[in-house]
């Protein structure tokens, strides 16, 4: 039984620890661990490999791993995976959804406490060395509470549900917009199918997109769900950048058509410096970063470690994607 990984990612790079190798071959006995660092080298290693770990499995290298059976993907996002000969082949593809339970709603708390109070107006008043109180309770839509306020999550996942949760502490009334309306959320007070989407759009005094990346969710926000949202509404996007369209989310907040909105992933990234979100008072960015947590590495590779056990074993494995829908059901 033969292991490859190798990750690489855009700009960033990593490699399996030595230690983490040596441990699984040692509990596994008849396992090789392969630990790939240049991309050259992969389709040689793939030849006869059993299982493959990383971010991503590049799709020009898929037809030289023959006898590959199982693909697990570090990432919670696997659009980039789901290339067509993966999809129609009989390699099973798993995920690492649940890793971003605490770090993602956190950041999406943070991102809405920064709209609610009008921090970024307050930090381009530091920047000027200006005291203007007026103006930043009065900037985009007017200082508020998280308490009391309405929050749509469109999303159901790890993500999704673990917001619902915090957010309910903090006194929201939570409803939730997932593709089987008919399963519940806890701490939400409604849950709707997309068929109910406008209506949802227009009940909320915050929207977070927590949605993966699938045919039904490209393009979910265009400017006709803009214009269900009030004016007073904000939009919070930690999904994909792909799931708005972006020229009529620029077009809606110049118009002051949103309060505003903090955006984390965008359809082209590197966001290009011409992009005209940068020059919008009332976005706040972030460069994809709501994901980053300094365990990630570990709680990934103890979940992989946990499938590897049950692959050897022949037993069901957690997280397995639907290749079909785009995801993995929970």
């Amino acid at each position: 039984m033969k292991l490859v990984s190798f990750f690489r990612l855009k700009e960033v790079r990593w490699t399996l620890p030595e230690s983490t190798v040596a441990a699984w071959t040692a509990r596994h006995p008849g396992l090789a661990a392969v630990s790939i660092e240049e991309e050259a080298d992969l389709p040689a290693a793939l030849a006869d490999a059993d299982i493959f770990l990383g971010w991503l499995l590049p799709p020009e290298h898929f037809a030289a791993a023959h006898a590959l059976r199982w693909f697990h993907s570090a990432s919670a996002g696997i659009e980039d995976c789901l290339f067509p000969a993966l999809v129609a082949s009989a390699v099973t593809l798993t995920n690492s959804t649940g890793l971003h339970s605490i770090c993602i709603p956190e950041h999406i708390l943070g991102q809405m406490l920064v709209l609610a109070r009008n921090f970024h107006e307050a930090q381009r008043l530091q920047l000027r060395g200006e005291w203007n109180r007026f103006g930043v309770i009065v900037f985009g839509g007017g200082l508020r509470e998280l308490s009391g306020a309405n929050l749509a999550i469109l999303g159901a996942g790890p993500i999704g549900a673990n917001l619902a949760r915090m957010a309910a502490a903090l006194g929201m009334r939570v409803r939730v917009m997932r593709r089987d309306a008919t399963r519940a959320v806890e701490h939400a007070e409604v849950v709707v199918p997309p068929a109910r989407l406008h209506e949802l759009l227009g009940w909320a005094d915050f929207v977070v997109l927590a949605v993966p990346l699938t045919a039904e969710t490209r393009g979910l926000i265009g400017a006709a769900e803009l214009a269900a949202m009030r004016s007073g509404t904000y939009l919070i996007n930690v999904a994909r950048g792909e799931v708005i369209d972006a020229a009529a989310l620029v077009a809606c907040l110049r118009a002051g058509g949103l309060a505003g909105a903090a955006l984390d992933v965008f359809d082209e990234e590197p966001l290009p410096p011409e992009s005209p979100l940068w020059a919008l008072p009332n976005c706040v960015i972030t460069p994809h970063i709501s994901g980053y947590t300094p365990t990630y590495f570990d709680r990934m590779l103890a979940l992989f470690d946990d499938n590897l056990t049950r692959f050897l074993l022949g037993q069901p494995l957690r997280n397995v994607v639907d290749k079909r829908l785009g995801y993995a059901p929970g």
